[in-house]
């Protein structure tokens, strides 16, 4: 509802389907059926850190809100909005197995901090994948972001490396919502390797998650995670 996209995950959004109104319902529903489901399991460390998390998420969505049409946004910025929105919600998946799997204080440490490198590598690709990917494959709008005002590490990257002219034709683009300009904006990003250094990044993040299940015994939980990680720099969905 918020990116007003009419795909998500290769299937028609809810709120094409069904409305606005019932999809707001049907999510809070939703969320509070989570929360009444952990207070039956009674374990207050999963409640604390998914209320935790629920709220951080909430923050980097607003924070992401409040940087649309930003040019002047940060890579470091960016990164935090990734960890607020996306990192911290598989992190504390990553978390939660480690805690009802009975792991030690160390072991639930390092699932934690593989799953925010895993959550930030998923977001970047993610993000990578609407300046590249196939629309029938990647299951949503290319260069929807793009027409949303969001500056994601591609364009980030570009504009730091670009002509003082460029940057002011990106800018007039996005500050003024010109669909006409996202072809020659991406042909900027193509310029200016902005694809192949935020994967990088992706590569980089995955590369540090895998060096936090080093001290784990193998075992068909951590070749699973493993394999997870290995998708996600593979994935075109």
């Amino acid at each position: 509802m918020i990116d007003h996209a009419e795909t998500r995950r290769g299937k028609v959004s809810a709120n094409q389907v069904w409305g606005n109104a019932a999809s707001v319902l049907v999510g809070d529903f939703l969320y509070s059926k989570s929360f009444h489901l952990m207070t039956d399991d009674g374990n207050l460390a999963i409640l604390k850190l998914i209320s935790t998390t629920t709220n951080t998420m909430s923050e980097g969505e607003v924070f992401q809100l409040m940087k649309a049409g930003d040019v002047t946004i940060t890579e470091k910025e960016y990164l935090l909005i990734v960890e607020k929105k996306t990192s911290i919600l598989i992190s504390a998946a990553c978390a939660i197995g480690g805690i009802l799997g009975n792991a030690t204080d160390g072991q639930i440490e390092a699932l934690t901090r593989f799953g925010m490198r895993l959550g930030t590598a998923f977001q970047i690709t993610d993000d990578t994948l609407d300046y590249v990917a196939k629309e029938e494959e990647f299951g949503k709008a290319i260069g929807q972001d793009l027409r949303e005002g969001k500056l994601t590490l591609p364009l980030i990257r570009t504009m730091r490396k670009c002509t003082p002219e460029e940057r002011a034709f990106i800018r007039t683009g996005i500050e003024n919502k010109d669909g006409e300009a996202t072809a020659g904006i991406m042909a900027l990003i193509q310029r200016y390797d902005g694809i192949p250094y935020a994967l990088g990044k992706a590569r980089t993040c995955i590369d540090e998650a895998r060096g936090f299940l080093t001290s784990f015994p193998d075992s068909e939980a951590k070749t699973a995670l493993l394999t997870i990680a290995d998708y996600i720099i593979e994935r075109r969905l």
